[in-house]
């Protein structure tokens, strides 16, 4: 259960929320194993509201009650599975009743259809945006930790070679959020995290926030904590037949952002990237392949 019962509604009606519901909302999309085992009250404790804030928001959403929340849930998770032992384990059992090359198919059709996702008109729009902000900005830092460090390190390097000051927030001995010492308002931050999110993403982004770096955010919610904090927000669907959610998306936007920003710059990201072919020469980087004499 990656995502509960009730999250299209809340996600719809989330601008309409108060402050304190939209804590509360935030905690049920998040935590939905959580909403279906826990007390209303703990449930509170946790998201830092009043338990009268759980009803209320309940009734928001045209329920009764918090009990009823609690027990959509709670339906919801016996006909599923959560953590990655248990998707792994009805991935199995699924992958052995289809056969590989099902699983493979279905894999592969649903990659597809989430990339076609990012072609719709506000999607694209957003893409833009982005790209924009990317451009414009003095220094850009890259941050993704686990799953998310992928693409997150794919769109520093592409920057890298576009001629743009990137910087990945990665580094041996856990040094890589030092380079935000020098930070202003003059840079961006892209930061990529989806669920379960990485505790130390949303911390380093809320550190570069102090400094005045804007945040573009790639993540799999609007209302995720990096959206919160975004002023930009790219959204990414995970959902996967593998145990593990899917990045492919993300990889996508990496490169398309990347692609988008090189065009916007225009002729510095060509010197750029024709120092990289003269230093590829020098270097003999790239293996040349000589065609076989018929």
């Amino acid at each position: 259960m990656q995502t509960g019962p009730l999250a299209d509604p809340i996600v719809q009606s989330f601008d309409t929320m108060s402050e304190q519901l939209q804590a509360a909302a935030r905690y049920v999309l998040n935590q939905p194993r959580d909403v279906a085992l826990l007390s209303m009250r703990e449930q509170a404790r946790q998201a830092g509201v009043q338990p009268a804030t759980m009803t209320r928001l309940a009734k928001h959403l045209g329920l009764a009650g918090y009990e009823d929340i609690r027990q959509l849930y709670a339906d919801a998770m016996r006909n599923d599975v959560t953590g990655f032992a248990g998707r792994v384990g009805a991935q199995a059992k699924n992958q052995k009743l289809k056969g590989d090359h099902a699983l493979a198919a279905d894999m592969l059709v649903g990659i597809s259809a989430q990339v076609g996702q990012l072609s719709q008109p506000a999607a694209l729009d957003t893409l833009v945006e982005a790209a924009q902000r990317l451009s414009a900005a003095r220094r850009i830092y890259c941050l993704g930790l686990r799953s998310s460090h992928s693409p997150a390190w794919h769109l520093h390097y592409i920057l890298s070679l576009a001629g743009k000051h990137s910087v990945m927030l990665d580094t041996v001995g856990g040094i890589g959020a030092d380079a935000l010492g020098s930070a202003t308002a003059d840079d961006v931050m892209v930061a990529v995290s989806v669920l379960p999110y990485t505790r130390q993403t949303i911390e380093i982004s809320d550190y570069a926030g102090d400094a005045g770096v804007s945040l573009i955010a790639i993540t799999d919610s609007p209302v995720a904590p990096l959206a919160q904090r975004a002023a930009c927000t790219v959204v990414v669907p995970t959902e996967s037949p593998s145990f593990l959610h899917a990045m492919s998306p993300a990889f996508v936007v990496a490169e398309v952002l990347g692609a988008l920003v090189a065009g916007q710059v225009g002729d510095a990201a060509s010197a750029a990237l024709a120092g990289v072919d003269r230093q590829s020469a020098a270097l003999n980087t790239h293996l040349k392949t000589r065609m076989k004499r018929p």
